[in-house]
């Protein structure tokens, strides 16, 4: 059943379609200064992911599928502990300084915070969720390319400064078409969007000073904030003030009078700004502080600090902290006092939506089910792929992305096909992520499977390795001895049993990484194989003793953790497959073309 789209539906479609043709005209062509963005900054985490990045960064550039005559970077974190996206943002400024001297705080940037393991989207966790792949444009649009459309007419109205954002959402807006969004105020400057008091709970909230408009609200609005609230529960939210109403008349079934419904929302964050002269102050503390040793948030750590009602009260609050580090009050403390009395300018985008799709359940719901982003960003269910007959049979709300499927192949609602070769007897069932696979032989893959195959190297000899998780597994979730290693959940089933089944058993061995922190991302049960389609079978193998609880002996095979897996990954020859598909998908467009 196709959604009921009101009139700022269409407006939000009309300018996001108006958005993605400006940038495909921009593709592959020199931009002018001052039309588009100086430089353009990808975060890493570590050396293999930043060469990941910069690999698929040249290719992205060679085929044309970017703006040229712009300052593309990789930046990867300083070796040593995790310092987060707000330690990230630090260190980027000090890499600006190095890279371009006293003219970078003279620049338009965009910092794009792409750095992690993608636990939760593991199709993203070797080759990064900024290029994931999306289900439209020719060729296809990854993150990368969407949030560079989306912000496409931020660098015409920016002062020099930085805009920071992540890899693993998306916004849509609409603005009238005599308005601008301009970022050229002192301090931080955020956007934000209105949603339910529910997702205010897991994002950051904006409580605003009261407004000296009485007029209606506009699609854009400009105001201050009187201080942020990180991830805070909805007693908070209504206590803090940050709750604001509005009223709709809607009409009644039982006759000519209306109804007078008032619903209650917050505005919520995404992304923000800094001006060149906060980021000195940024870049000068960093300095001052040598290495970091703990995490630190950009959003809940930076923006906390402002606004006039700013306090101190939240440095001490780890309940929203990734973990509980020694240090991190301290630093915390100290960037409360070099950031407060800063303002924080809010530009309220009312006529918004924010998406996130940094899981496979969001992934899968998104880009197959969601039909109202379906009809905003024009999502098709066939994108760049050779599939069988017609979309038709592949079902409506399945997604193939970058594929080739056989004649007889099938793929159920709700499941997405990336990047991958399947035979003509292969069936995908409902709510499934199959991702850089070749799979050549028959096979029936079960609703709620996730698999992904990488190429690996290792003492110089290339080899593939699959991992296969059940959609709704919890990749994130730790013991922290072995005796509670039974506790994981593998496919909906207690890992004790599964290792049963796989002649495997609970010992130092059977982890890899630190051994007081334990889980499904460093148990080593996914098997090296010498060929794509080897590694693809062994992990069905896995997939169906679980599922019919029938013997699959591991213990002979020499067994890699998804951890393991990601160190000795080969992005050269993962890159490569993409590539041969790629241009066996070319040439068969163009031979279609010709017959017709």
């Amino acid at each position: 059943m196709m959604p009921v789209i009101g009139e700022a539906e269409v407006l939000m479609r009309q300018a996001t379609r108006e958005r993605l043709q400006k940038f495909a005209q921009l593709r592959g062509k020199t931009v002018q200064p001052r039309t588009f963005w100086d430089i353009v900054i990808i975060t890493a985490v570590d050396k293999k992911q930043e060469i990941a990045y910069q690999q698929q960064l040249s290719e992205k550039l060679k085929r044309k599928e970017l703006p040229l005559g712009v300052h593309y970077h990789v930046f990867v974190d300083p070796p040593g502990p995790k310092i987060g996206n707000g330690g990230s943002t630090l260190h980027v400024l000090q890499c600006l300084e190095e890279h371009y001297g006293d003219k970078w705080d003279s620049f338009t940037v965009i910092l794009i915070h792409s750095g992690g393991y993608s636990q939760r989207l593991p199709n993203a966790s070797a080759l990064g969720k900024i290029f994931t792949a999306l289900p439209f444009g020719d060729p296809v649009y990854q993150m990368l390319d969407l949030k560079l459309t989306m912000y496409i007419d931020f660098p015409t109205y920016m002062s020099p400064g930085i805009l920071i954002t992540c890899a693993d959402d998306i916004e849509l807006y609409n603005i009238g078409a005599t308005e601008f969004i301009r970022f050229d105020q002192p301090g931080f400057t955020a956007l934000a969007h209105p949603s339910s008091l529910t997702t205010g709970t897991t994002h950051g909230v904006f409580v605003l000073e009261p407004s000296s408009h009485l007029t209606e609200k506009g699609e854009l609005e400009y105001r201050t904030c009187h201080h942020f609230l990180h991830k805070p529960s909805i007693e908070r939210m209504c206590q803090s003030g940050a709750v604001c109403e509005r009223s709709n008349y809607l009409a009644s079934s039982g006759g000519p009078e209306n109804s007078l419904v008032i619903s209650k929302y917050v505005y919520t964050d995404s992304l923000f700004y800094i001006d060149n002269t906060t980021a000195k102050l940024l870049l000068a503390f960093y300095k001052q502080m040598g290495t970091l040793c703990c995490e630190i948030d950009a959003y809940g750590d930076f923006l906390q600090a402002l606004g006039p009602g700013a306090t101190q009260s939240y440095t001490k609050s780890i309940e929203n902290a990734t973990k509980e580090e020694s240090g991190l009050v301290e630093i915390r403390e100290k960037i409360f006092e070099l950031l407060k009395g800063l303002p924080l300018n809010v530009i309220l985008l009312n006529n918004s939506k924010f998406y996130h799709i940094g899981t496979t359940c969001e992934y899968l719901f998104h880009f197959t089910s969601d039909s109202k982003l379906k009809l905003e960003m024009g999502l098709m269910p066939n994108v760049f792929s050779i599939c069988p007959n017609n979309v038709e049979d592949l079902g409506k709300s399945a997604c193939i992305i970058h594929s080739i499927l056989g004649s007889r192949c099938s793929v159920a609602p709700g499941s997405i096909v990336e990047y991958s070769r399947l035979g003509p007897e292969v069936s995908v069932g409902p709510n499934s992520i199959i991702s850089g696979c070749y799979i050549d032989t028959k096979a029936d893959i079960p609703p709620n499977t996730f698999i992904t195959t990488l190429s690996i190297r290792i003492d110089g000899e290339l080899m593939y390795v699959s991992m296969v998780f059940g959609t709704e597994d919890n990749l994130k979730k730790k013991v922290t001895n072995l005796a509670d290693a039974h506790l994981l959940n593998f496919l909906g089933i207690s890992l004790g049993q599964c290792l049963e089944l796989w002649g495997l058993s609970i010992s130092d061995k059977l982890f890899s990484g630190d051994k007081t922190c334990l889980g499904l991302w460093t148990v080593r049960i996914f098997p090296i194989c010498s060929t794509l389609s080897d590694s693809v079978k062994m992990s069905l193998g896995i997939l169906n003793s679980v599922q019919q609880k029938l013997p699959f002996k591991l213990n002979g095979c020499k067994l890699l953790s998804v951890e393991e897996m990601l160190r000795h990954k080969d992005v050269e020859d993962m890159l490569k497959f993409r590539q041969q598909l790629y241009e066996e998908i070319s040439l068969h467009k163009v031979k279609k073309k010709s017959d017709l």
